[in-house]
């Protein structure tokens, strides 16, 4: 018989670690061998325990999963991480990545993904719970570090109207839409939209989508290919 899979937990809720165990336990592959309900003792035990795999919440009473994530890369080089997370947005998933997780669950669907997700990742693949392709992940971490930071800055110069008109158009929303909404008119909004756009250097919509999907202003959700 195959030996089994070490999982350690690294998540603040008790009940949530308690339900995390009962699907992990349906499958005779995988143990969970401890359980950590902050990040400065998950990463000690992670130490001490050399699982296979942490199961990493992304929001902790002391330190976020980000953080924690790369702390236990530089640590423990081979063990596998997977966040497991409320959010669902493009710029923590690209950000989980980037630290050096291989799978990204969101919580309202472990039940359904999780088992799924561990078998992934414990194999050396990615996996990432949502609508999002890997194609398209990887896309959004072509772009270094410094690129987003200057990004950021471009989006700063915006006025709030501009910002706000962009999440709209990023989201899909018509001029007509997007003009009943903010009560001006469709020549005001197609006025911003050209102002946006010369700001940012964009040239089409699908640039305007995708700048705004790699800050996080739309949910990773209306990001499909």
């Amino acid at each position: 018989m195959a030996q089994k899979k070490t999982i350690l937990i690294i998540d603040d809720h008790p009940l949530f670690r308690e339900g995390l165990k009962a699907i992990i336990g349906r499958n005779n592959r995988f143990e969970v061998v401890g359980e950590a309900g902050n990040g400065r003792d998950g990463l000690q035990m992670a130490r001490k325990l050399k699982p296979d795999l942490a199961l990493v919440d992304m929001s902790m009473p002391d330190q976020s999963g980000i953080q924690l994530t790369r702390e236990l890369k530089n640590a423990l080089p081979k063990t596998r991480i997977m966040i497991i997370t409320m959010h669902s947005q493009v710029d923590y998933i690209v950000k989980a990545f980037q630290a050096g997780a291989t799978g990204y669950v969101v919580k309202e669907s472990a039940a359904e993904r999780l088992l799924k997700g561990l078998e992934y990742v414990l194999r050396g693949d990615y996996f990432l719970d949502s609508s999002v392709s890997q194609q398209v992940v990887k896309k959004l971490m072509e772009s270094p570090a410094r690129d987003e930071k200057i990004s950021d800055a471009a989006y700063g110069t915006l006025s709030p109207r501009e910002q706000e008109v962009m999440r709209l158009l990023a989201e899909g929303l018509s001029r007509k839409k997007i003009a009943e909404k903010l009560f001006i008119s469709p020549k005001t909004v197609e006025n911003h939209r050209t102002n946006i756009m010369n700001k940012l250097g964009l040239h089409s919509t699908m640039d305007l989508i995708r700048y705004s999907a790699k800050l996080g202003l739309i949910d990773v959700d209306l990001w499909k290919e």
